[in-house]
């Protein structure tokens, strides 16, 4: 059983910062390709971030490249997504995701989620 819970969400300017952690309650965390998903009021569930076992490999939606980074660290079962460069469209309910299968994996292979964190960015 995957247990996972985020947190580092809250209200920020446009322009800001903010970093999101997700801590894994599982044996084998190295073998869970993450993700983080987004979801706005009103519209569907979106990716934003991968990041394979060890972190070799990472992906992103074209709408955050360049101003989120997704990093792990195996060895606290935790991963981040670090955002800067905050726009109010970015304000929405942040999930983790966790896949047991090779990277890349699709969405439909994230079979663990989260409860969720509220990112609200204010222009």
């Amino acid at each position: 059983q995957v247990q996972l819970g985020e947190s580092g969400g809250g209200l920020v300017q446009a322009g800001g910062s903010l970093r999101l952690s997700c801590a894994a309650s599982v044996r084998g965390f190295s073998t869970y390709v993450m993700g983080w998903f987004r979801q706005a009021p009103g519209k569907e569930r979106e990716f934003v971030a991968a990041i394979s076992w060890r972190g070799g490999s990472t992906s992103y939606a074209d709408s955050v490249k360049g101003r989120f980074t997704i990093s792990r660290d195996n060895a606290k079962n935790t991963v981040y997504l670090q955002m800067n460069s905050l726009k109010p469209e970015d304000t929405a309910v942040y999930y983790c995701a966790a896949a047991r299968s090779p990277y890349p994996a699709p969405q439909s292979a994230y079979n663990y989620w989260g409860q969720g964190t509220q990112v609200t960015v204010s222009s």
